[in-house]
C-alpha cells in the first residue's frame, strides 16, 4: 500500500520535473494513472466490490492517452511544436 503512494510521489514530482517537454508529461500523467489503477483495483479486491468499475476506469485511461497522444502529434505536425513552454492558450 505505501508503495503505491511512493509511486504517487515519484510521479507528482516527475511532473513539475519535466514540465516543459509535453511528450514526458504525458508519460508522467500514465504512470499516475497506472499508480490509481492499482491503489483502485486494491481497493475493489479488499471490499470484494465488482470489477467493472475497474474496466470503466481502464477504458477512461485509453481514451485520455489517445487524446494526448492525437494533440502531440498535431502540434508537431503542424505547428512544429513540441515544448509546453512555448505553447500560446491566450
Amino acid at each position: 500500500m505505501y508503495l503505491f503512494f511512493f509511486m504517487m510521489f515519484l510521479n507528482l514530482v516527475c511532473l513539475v520535473l519535466v514540465r516543459k517537454h509535453y511528450l514526458m508529461s504525458l508519460i508522467s500523467l500514465e504512470f499516475i494513472f497506472i499508480t490509481l489503477f492499482g491503489l483502485f483495483y486494491l481497493y475493489l479486491n479488499f471490499f470484494t466490490f465488482e470489477f467493472s468499475l475497474g474496466l470503466i476506469y481502464l477504458i477512461l485511461g485509453v481514451i485520455e492517452s489517445s487524446l494526448g497522444l492525437s494533440l502531440l502529434v498535431y502540434l508537431v505536425r503542424k505547428i512544429n511544436v513540441c515544448y509546453l513552454s512555448s505553447f500560446n492558450l491566450c
